[in-house]
């Protein structure tokens, strides 16, 4: 168990075998995945995070913004559904997240409450609001100019998504969008962008992060061309010694890669290593993915 585990932050499903691609497959009947993903739950104090989040803001508040953060704190706090949102609860979250005035305490502020909002099924609601200025998702994109701590705030966000069907699915929309400088963008790119930079982070509680999102994408149907970028990232996470914990993640969602990009993803473990077997005797349930990713790497086409 990591220590993250330990104390009650992290709530990852923690399965003795390797699931089978059908396993990955989510149930259709339910908004819950099948395969249960790596969460984070009861990670935050929320009465705490409003309170700090409004003595940062306090001053640049105006009444519509006032009116915002308390239908925020309704729908978290209370529990209530989307409806006690109003139309101007993006504009409010956009401010906070855009203006440079605004302090990067508070930034980090909303983002913890808005993880623990997106672990509710109905926060899909919200999300769908956001395709016109994509306010979410592009303050994502810049997580590798963010400070660490919004970094972190980012990254549990996009985590907690994966709660839901819905809302996982709508990390992987591949419609794309026009970002900074005309760049054009899409939630799947931004979504591996930031489990990217979180898995190759120097700091424990980005890479808990970056894990968890390599975890989670490995139980979705992701495109050859992502899945090679996401195998690419965890090998060069896996040069350097790992916990048990984080290895095993990232060699379980490498394993589940190696099934969607067949021939690519075992040609790179073949080529730039590191080799499946230098994790053999870190614990049994590695040992097992070792096996299975052996046996991918020698059948390779070529290999």
């Amino acid at each position: 168990m990591s220590g993250a585990e330990a104390n009650g932050d992290v709530v990852p499903n923690d399965p003795t075998n390797v699931c089978s691609a059908a396993e990955f497959e989510k149930d259709e009947f339910t908004t819950k995945p099948k395969v249960p993903p790596i969460v984070f739950k009861d990670t935050f104090d929320i009465l705490n995070e409003f309170q700090s989040l409004m003595r940062h803001i306090e001053p640049h508040l105006s009444d519509d913004d006032r009116s915002s953060l308390e239908e925020l704190r309704v729908y978290v706090v209370e529990n209530e559904g989307s409806w006690a949102l109003g139309d101007n609860c993006l504009n409010f979250i956009g401010k906070v997240l855009r203006e440079p005035d605004i302090p990067i305490d508070a930034r980090v502020r909303l983002m913890n409450i808005l993880s623990v909002a997106a672990l509710k099924d109905d926060v899909i609601l919200i999300l769908h609001q956001d395709r016109r200025d994509h306010v979410l998702m592009s303050y994502a994109h810049n997580i590798d100019r963010l400070s660490v701590s919004e970094q972190e705030s980012v990254s549990v966000f996009l985590c907690n998504l994966f709660e839901n069907t819905t809302t996982s699915e709508w990390l992987l929309y591949i419609s794309e969008w026009s970002g900074s400088n005309n760049s054009q963008l899409s939630n799947i790119r931004v979504t591996t962008k930031v489990a990217v930079t979180a898995l190759l982070a120097d700091q424990e509680r980005l890479k808990e992060h970056g894990t968890a999102l390599m975890y989670n994408l490995a139980t979705k149907e992701v495109f050859d061309d992502v899945a090679t970028e996401l195998a690419m990232a965890i090998l060069q996470f896996l040069t350097s010694e790992q916990c048990e914990e984080h290895t095993f993640r990232a060699l379980k969602a490498l394993l589940r890669f190696t099934t969607i990009a067949h021939n690519e993803v075992p040609a790179l473990i073949k080529m730039i290593g590191p080799d499946p077997e230098t994790f053999r005797g870190i614990s049994d349930r590695v040992n097992e993915i070792v096996d299975q990713l052996g046996s991918k790497v020698r059948n390779a086409r070529g290999f």
